[in-house]
């Protein structure tokens, strides 16, 4: 293949991953993968790549010097290359292609399960060393940190009922508090021998999807779940407990209510 064909065709390579890293910026996919801080290195490499493409697209044509001297007949290529510049360019552009198209932007059940679904709560050791330097808690202050619904209940982040299954202290401060929380519900897989259970969860990244986990609480209706969209957002309320399973602690929300909810603006929740 002639030089200037191949440069066309590699400019053209690098223009789509442009357009790919723009179009996840501007569309707002981005952020099911990146926490806020990383999305402006996106953007900028994107632009960067758009840049980079362009030039290298209207130059495509124009020869330079290869900085030495050919002899007679030698007429030798710097730029080819083993691999045809078709196969090169299918092989960076349609497998990001296909992944662009067919995903949802959701972990499968599978991946969540591998992420920490239906993992234990914090052991309480494990934050004893720094429960011990921090001054008391009191019911007062958490009650002043928290907003109350109109029907009475305290909302709650998911995050903090999880955490506090590692907590003696802050378990009993919580213990029997009738909290409101929202989050994506499944059904639970770990421990539901009357069919009672379902478990809510969230998204817990620190920068970037790869090291996200999945970061559950147990809700316990008593009887049989009402139907609710499978991993849909519901907000849940009742009484917080916090049920000893298999040698841990864990969070157990007895549901008074559970309705299906809108998805917040960050269905994640980010490092900062």
């Amino acid at each position: 293949m002639k030089p200037e064909l191949r440069r066309i065709f590699f400019s053209l390579c690098v223009l789509l991953w442009a357009g790919a890293l723009l179009y996840f910026y501007g569309s707002g996919r981005m952020n099911h993968y990146l926490v806020p801080d990383f999305r402006p290195i996106a953007l900028f490499g994107g632009l960067g790549l758009a840049v980079l493409g362009t030039f290298n697209l209207l130059t495509a044509r124009q020869t330079g010097s290869c900085g030495h001297d050919h002899g007679d007949g030698d007429e030798h290529d710097h730029e080819g290359g083993d691999m045809n510049p078709i196969a090169s360019l299918a092989l960076m552009v349609v497998p990001l292609a296909l992944s662009m198209l067919w995903t949802i932007d959701e972990f499968s059940q599978s991946t969540l399960a591998r992420k920490g679904l239906y993992e234990s709560a914090p052991d309480s050791r494990e934050n004893a060393i720094f429960s011990s330097i921090l001054p008391p808690l009191t019911l007062e202050e958490i009650e002043k940190g928290h907003r109350r619904t109109a029907d009475g209940y305290l909302e709650f982040d998911l995050m903090e009922l999880f955490f506090a299954a590692g907590d003696r202290e802050l378990q009993g401060l919580l213990n029997g508090l009738e909290i409101e929380t929202e989050g994506r519900i499944v059904e639970e897989k770990a421990n539901n021998p009357n069919g009672t259970r379902m478990r809510l969860y969230r998204i817990f990244m620190t920068c970037c999807a790869a090291d996200s986990r999945a970061i559950p609480i147990i809700l316990e209706f008593g009887k049989e779940p009402p139907l609710l969209p499978v991993n849909g957002w519901v907000k849940a309320a009742g009484k917080m407990t916090f049920a000893e399973e298999n040698g841990a602690f864990q969070p157990v929300l007895v549901i008074d209510r559970a309705t299906a909810a809108e998805a917040p603006a960050e269905d994640k929740f980010l490092r900062n």
